[in-house]
């Protein structure tokens, strides 16, 4: 597999962060999150503010590299939900247009 190009900066993960307010697919606020690709990199998404949702560390381990709307199905959570609010979420955040903020590429080990 070709390396994947991680385009997300640092201040695009704190927006996303800060927009979900915890998990994009369970909820939870009290732990930490991890950078999800709502469409596996195995399945060509790519590290960019509009295919990435902060996960807790069990629904991104559940999740893997699973299409994610057979995956909410399979475990039982909103994906009308959440597909509406991540297209939400992504326009928003697209619109503001962080990228001239803050150019920095976001480390690969966060």
């Amino acid at each position: 597999m070709a390396r994947v190009e991680h385009d997300l900066s640092a201040t695009q993960w704190s927006a996303l962060k800060a927009a979900w307010g915890g998990c994009a697919y369970c909820g939870a606020a009290d732990r930490p999150l991890q950078r999800d690709c709502v469409l596996a990199i195995s399945r060509g998404g790519r590290y960019t503010l509009d295919n990435i949702a902060p996960a807790c560390r069990s629904c991104n381990t559940s999740k893997g590299s699973e299409e994610v709307t057979a995956w909410l199905r399979r475990r039982r959570l909103d994906e009308g939900s959440f597909l509406l609010r991540h297209l939400e979420i992504s326009r928003a955040l697209l619109a503001i247009d962080l990228d001239e903020v803050d150019a920095a590429p976001f480390p690969a080990g966060d």
